[in-house]
């Protein structure tokens, strides 16, 4: 069962994802919140395996709220999914920087929106192809610079080149046949490259990817 925490100010959009996620038989909405600071105790009573946060809320945004939920080992399980308006703008930059496995866009068609639910669940990334150019765009001209420690020196040359796939945005399944060996293979390697490089979820394999040299623009 995929337990989900809803976070958003706005009533109406709440009771409309939750209508959606109440009648399928493997998604559980376990609590509502309406803004991010009930939202994150909320995070640390049911232990979500998806957090679905707005970004723009009052009391605590969604920001800083991914913040401190990606602070605390505690709550290592809990997958952020952030709830824009408005698609790849400057809060989700923000709230990827904060932690955020990835982000949905409020106007999102509703068979996508459980496929993404799910998707995000299983650890996968959350960003189309097409979104991760995109973010691959802002992170080349306004690069993160890597925190110390943080180089791909200590990564077998699979795990490595599973880390520049998933840079290009493919999935496990896409990944292994690149590769010519098993998902689950290819989910180990990405796996233990994101435990190497203490990266919380597949969207900072990608900036420490692109950072580190070891894909570039002009490799998309």
């Amino acid at each position: 069962m995929i337990r989900v925490l809803l976070v958003d100010d706005q009533p109406l959009l709440r009771s409309g994802f939750r209508a959606l996620l109440d009648i399928e038989d493997d998604i559980e909405v376990v609590a509502e919140a309406a803004d991010g600071r009930e939202g994150l105790a909320l995070v640390r009573e049911h232990l979500p395996d998806i957090a679905l946060l707005d970004i723009q809320m009052p009391v605590m945004d969604g920001i800083e709220a991914t913040r401190r939920i990606a602070a605390d080992p505690a709550l290592a399980g809990v997958h952020v999914v952030i709830l824009t308006n408005y698609g790849l703008d400057e809060h989700v930059f923000d709230a990827l920087r904060a932690g955020a496995a990835g982000f949905l866009v409020k106007d999102i068609e509703p068979e996508d929106f459980l496929h993404a639910i799910r998707v995000a669940a299983r650890g996968d990334a959350l960003l189309a192809p097409s979104i991760t150019r995109q973010l691959i765009d802002r992170y080349v001209t306004e690069p993160l610079h890597l925190a110390a420690g943080r180089t791909l020196d200590g990564l077998t040359n699979r795990e490595r080149e599973a880390v520049a796939l998933v840079a290009q945005g493919l999935s496990n399944e896409q990944i292994a046949g690149r590769m010519v060996i098993s998902p689950l293979t290819a989910k180990t390697h990405v796996n233990r490259a994101m435990a190497k490089l203490r990266a919380r979820d597949r969207a900072q394999l990608v900036v420490l990817a692109y950072e580190s040299g070891l894909v570039s623009p002009r490799n998309r």
